[in-house]
């Protein structure tokens, strides 16, 4: 269990087992939620121009890739299926 995971089931035991309890424990909690909050957004950092163009660029290729890949199976799959409906079609 992490720091931040201890800290909130702590706030959590010492809020009681009742609802009064729970309901007066909720702005503590509610400051320590945004306290993490803040906390983990410092260590949020933007991506470069280049990842950027780099992830994109890799995206697009796979996008072609699979589509390439599902037009082949779906006519794969579809000549098949004709084939069947041919074959007992003439019979």
């Amino acid at each position: 269990m992490g720091a931040d995971t201890k800290k909130m089931a702590n706030s959590l035991a010492t809020a009681g087992d009742s609802f009064g309890d729970r309901v007066k424990s909720w702005p503590e909690r509610i400051k320590t939620f945004y306290n993490d909050v803040r906390t983990e957004m410092k260590k949020v950092t933007s991506p470069s121009f280049k990842e950027v163009q780099a992830t994109t660029v890799v995206v697009i290729i796979t996008v072609f890739l699979f589509g390439f890949y599902f037009w082949v199976v779906d006519n794969t799959i579809g000549t098949g299926v004709n084939y069947v409906f041919k074959y007992f079609t003439h019979r």
